[in-house]
């Protein structure tokens, strides 16, 4: 499987791409990286919300992007430094204040932005602005002023992970003040600028946005790199039973999240190649263990959250048979997974077995943690109660619903009585309001994430983490969290050893366990030119480069 496309023809002047981004339900709409939640409006966005920096072979930063980033270690210091040319697609220039706005964006708490992490409190001054007690966020500078093309951001600590993208300490996307500055910090989510006329400075601009369902993007006229190939793309929300009669009847250039259970309808369709690449992936089993406290910003476990036993957790994950849904119901897409650290990050994941099924194993420490089978074959909980366990999944298709019922009856195999929180799939956007808002119908939950490029596990795993949905918090993961972005980690050698270390503790603590890897793979026409999915290939903002070698597909 080839990362990039194979077509050596001529392209043909302008054209217009057709995109597909598969979901089963509507996107959220919500066009600001600060804001947005779900990897669908990040699909749609691509195309018109670039990166401020370029990135290149294993997800480093290189100089190419819109603006060069400058590390001192001894200073504590990371120099952005915009290009002259960069121009938001209304024509005014990107400036420093653009840059420092989306660090206030996301800080502000009025804003209700799930990207305020640990990782971005390493700014000086950033906890005082989030907290209301600065009008401003003093570790961020802008030398030469507000109009200026530098800013300075000053940290209490370095971190090795800066070094490439998607690092969580620096953000690496700016907004345009001048246009948004009106709108009150409360309202931006929810704002027409946001959701229907958004301003970027990416190869294409928001032309028609139909909510919820499509957007038509056209050339940004001022992009820095050039006259983008395209003269537009149009993308649209496909549904999931929808997508493999839209592939062979050739009616998108490219599908996006094509639904792995259909692979074997769709890698062989006729005017088609497949591109594709070992996902930054996974989806996971997560344990209900606690709330989110929004005043104080932390996660809080409940002492007495049904969940809250190590053996009950271990149990379930053993009594799974994980490598034969992979094969029964994703062959050749998916793979069982083994740690919190995909492989793709081969440096630093942890060669384990993971929780391969052991039923024996299961039903031992249930035995031994007082989980005693009653007349019926179920379990009570050590005290003597009823157990009853509640699951909640998210709709997708016919083949996750199906795996879902097979976790279902292995874990009444090992006694669990085991049912779906409100008998059924949930729709995406409700499925997370309830897991984010921890709801007490959830005792666990199947869910899935994308990872960012840089593998720390800081900002879905600290205790000030809103991504961390379990709401798992401990000493001893505080400090390996810590020891993987410390200064020792600097040594590449000294970081390996962090990040194993901490995927053999949350293996075992099993607050939060990987279910099965992904395998990215987008259906693409014949007649695309130039696509690729992997910065191994070139530069990741390179939908300037795409073209179309024909009229039709």
């Amino acid at each position: 499987m080839k990362s990039s496309t194979t077509n050596n023809k001529k392209a043909i002047k302008g054209g217009t791409l057709s995109v597909a981004e598969v979901s089963s339900s509507p996107i959220a709409g919500i066009f600001a990286p600060e804001l947005s939640d779900n990897a669908s409006d990040a699909q749609f966005m691509q195309f018109a919300t670039e990166s401020l920096f370029g990135v290149g072979k294993d997800y480093k930063y290189t100089d190419k992007g819109a603006a060069t980033l400058k590390l001192d270690r001894k200073a504590k210091t990371a120099t952005i430094k915009v290009k002259k040319n960069v121009t938001w697609s209304d024509g005014k220039p990107v400036v420093a204040k653009d840059v420092e706005y989306a660090y206030e964006i996301i800080a502000n708490k009025n804003s209700k932005s799930s990207r305020y992490t640990d990782s971005l409190q390493n700014i000086k001054g950033m906890e005082e602005y989030h907290s209301g007690s600065a009008n401003n966020i003093s570790g961020i500078t802008e030398p030469d002023g507000d109009n200026g093309k530098t800013v300075v951001l000053h940290f209490k600590q370095m971190k090795p992970g800066m070094k490439q993208s998607g690092n969580g300490y620096i953000w690496e996307s700016a907004e345009p003040y001048h246009y948004l500055k009106d709108v009150a910090f409360s309202d931006l989510a929810k704002s027409d600028k946001v959701r229907k006329d958004p301003v970027t400075f990416g190869p294409f601009k928001f032309s028609k946005v139909v909510s919820g369902q499509s957007v038509e993007f056209t050339r940004n006229k001022y992009y820095y790199k050039g006259t983008p190939k395209l003269k537009a793309v149009n993308v649209e929300v496909l549904a999931p039973a929808k997508a493999v009669t839209a592939i062979k009847s050739k009616k998108y250039d490219i599908v996006l999240d094509t639904p792995a259970s259909q692979y074997k309808n769709y890698k062989n369709a006729k005017g088609y190649q497949m591109v594709g690449q070992q996902a930054l992936q996974y989806s996971y089993i997560g344990f209900n263990l606690g709330k989110y406290d929004t005043k104080t910003s932390t996660n809080v476990m409940n002492k007495n959250a049904k969940m809250n036993n190590r053996s009950l957790r271990q149990a379930m994950m053993y009594a799974l048979n994980l490598d034969e849904v992979a094969k029964k119901f994703y062959p050749g897409v998916r793979t069982r997974a083994t740690t919190l650290i995909p492989p793709a990050f081969s440096s630093y994941h942890l060669d384990s077995k993971g929780y391969a099924l052991n039923l024996k194993k299961a039903k031992n420490l249930l035995d031994k943690a007082g989980y005693k089978k009653g007349k019926d074959g179920y379990r009570t909980d050590p005290k003597g109660k009823k157990l009853t366990i509640h699951f909640a999944v998210m709709q997708n298709d016919d083949t996750s619903d199906a795996m879902y019922q097979d976790f279902i009856q292995q874990w009444k195999k090992v006694g669990l009585r085991v049912k779906l929180t409100t008998g059924r799939a949930i729709e995406f956007n409700a499925f997370y309001n309830k897991v984010e808002n921890n709801t007490s119908d959830i005792d666990v939950f199947a869910a899935a994430w994308q990872l960012s490029s840089e593998p720390s596990p800081m900002d879905l795993y600290s205790k000030d983490a809103p991504y961390n949905f379990s709401r798992f918090t401990s000493k001893e993961n505080t400090k390996l969290l810590d020891e993987i972005d410390s200064e020792k980690s600097f040594d590449t050698a000294y970081r390996v050893k962090a990040f194993k270390k901490w995927q053999k503790y949350m293996l075992n603590e099993a607050a939060v366990v990987p279910t099965l890897y992904y395998n990215t793979i987008y259906p693409t026409s014949t007649r695309v030119k130039n696509y690729a999915i992997s910065p191994a290939d070139k530069e990741y903002a390179q939908w300037q480069d795409v073209a179309v070698t024909s009229t039709s597909r």
